[in-house]
């Protein structure tokens, strides 16, 4: 578990590079925001957290399994991590940002990833 990173993880980059193909700019590290989003557009007052379907259990996703071994400690720690998320997404919706979650298993097929992007940027906001 000491192997797994909290920032700059693949699926993030993968996010940034679309992103910026797209044309739109972010800021990272941004720690006034409820639960330290992993990118930021202040431009669409838009927090991106780029959700791991393992950790953050997605819903239906093939890669959010429990692990065999040791279920009630994996039980607790998914229980306190959608915890907190629904926490985060609580305390954002009293902020004037809006809360943009990418899973893991999007970014894995980046003609989707940029698909659900454009859909979100362009043809909401504007």
């Amino acid at each position: 578990m000491s192997q797994i990173r909290s920032k700059d993880t693949k699926p993030e980059i993968t996010v940034r590079k679309v992103l910026h193909s797209l044309g739109l700019r972010f800021r990272l590290g941004r720690t006034d925001i409820p639960g330290k989003p992993d990118i930021v557009l202040p431009k669409y007052k838009t927090a991106i957290y780029v959700h791991g379907c393992f950790w953050h259990r997605h819903n239906g996703c093939k890669y959010a399994y429990t692990p065999k071994s040791k279920m009630d400690f994996w039980n607790g720690k998914f229980a306190a991590n959608i915890k907190r998320d629904n926490e985060i997404s609580e305390k954002i919706k009293s902020t004037q940002w809006v809360q943009l979650i990418i899973w893991e298993c999007d970014t894995r097929d980046k003609d989707r990833l940029t698909k659900i992007l454009k859909e979100y940027f362009y043809d909401t906001k504007e």
